[in-house]
């Protein structure tokens, strides 16, 4: 089983469960099933997975808890799986860390297409921050900041800032292309590889994330530009 890309599949109901591990199985990925939220916190420590597929609906503690006890001490991508299809579900999830959402019922080839896309991005070391496939040297850096996508580490007035990979890659995209503007759907294409069925919200919650995280700099900010998308202000 050595050298298989890790799965933690966190749902309640067993005959989901065990059919997204069925359809992992067969992409050759080592998957392993918990029915509740507590049985998931105590098992992302000792299996160390890749991925983290997580329903949100669950006995005891939620799906929300557990994505935030995990962003808590690892960077590794979770997918949240539900039945609830509002905005405010699917918004709350990302602000809480998760890196995409899958409504039930889903598409076997839909599932896998995104835990692919999801995994190519990263190489976590079993929790630990991921490592990407780029030459060295993919850095850029303003005055008060530094993002380095060779490490995945940003720092912001002096100090680091611990952001998941998404945010990261985000940043990364926008500050290397200063004051070029990109739509949401760009963004949504670049970043995170696939189609997102328009749901452009996404691209929203994690540049607010950013914000919050690094607000702006003297003379660098992350513009929105109304009606279009966002650009990486830097003013001469």
């Amino acid at each position: 089983m050595s050298g298989k890309q890790k799965i933690l599949i966190v749902d309640d109901d067993e005959s989901i469960a065990e059919l997204i591990s069925l359809y992992l199985a067969k992409e050759c990925y080592e998957t392993r099933i918990v029915y509740d939220g507590e049985e998931a916190i105590k098992e992302f420590e000792t299996f160390k997975p890749d991925l983290v597929l997580l329903d949100i609906m669950l006995p005891g503690i939620d799906g929300y808890d557990v994505c935030k006890a995990i962003r808590k001490v690892s960077s590794t991508p979770v997918i949240m799986l539900s039945a609830k299809g509002e905005v405010f579900d699917k918004v709350l999830g990302l602000e809480l860390g998760a890196d995409d959402y899958i409504e039930k019922p889903f598409d076997s080839k839909e599932l896998v297409a995104r835990a692919k896309a999801v995994l190519r991005r990263y190489q976590s070391g079993g929790g630990t921050e991921p490592k990407a496939e780029v030459p060295k040297g993919d850095l850029v850096t303003y005055e008060g900041l530094t993002v380095n996508l060779t490490n995945y580490t940003v720092s912001c007035m002096g100090e680091r800032i611990e952001m998941p990979p998404k945010e990261l890659e985000l940043l990364y995209h926008l500050a290397s292309h200063p004051n070029q503007v990109f739509t949401r759907e760009q963004l949504l294409e670049k970043i995170w590889d696939y189609e997102y069925a328009g749901d452009t919200r996404t691209v929203d919650v994690h540049v607010k994330r950013i914000r919050e995280k690094i607000g702006d700099g003297l003379n660098w900010s992350i513009a929105t530009v109304w009606g279009i998308g966002y650009k990486f202000e830097v003013k001469e």
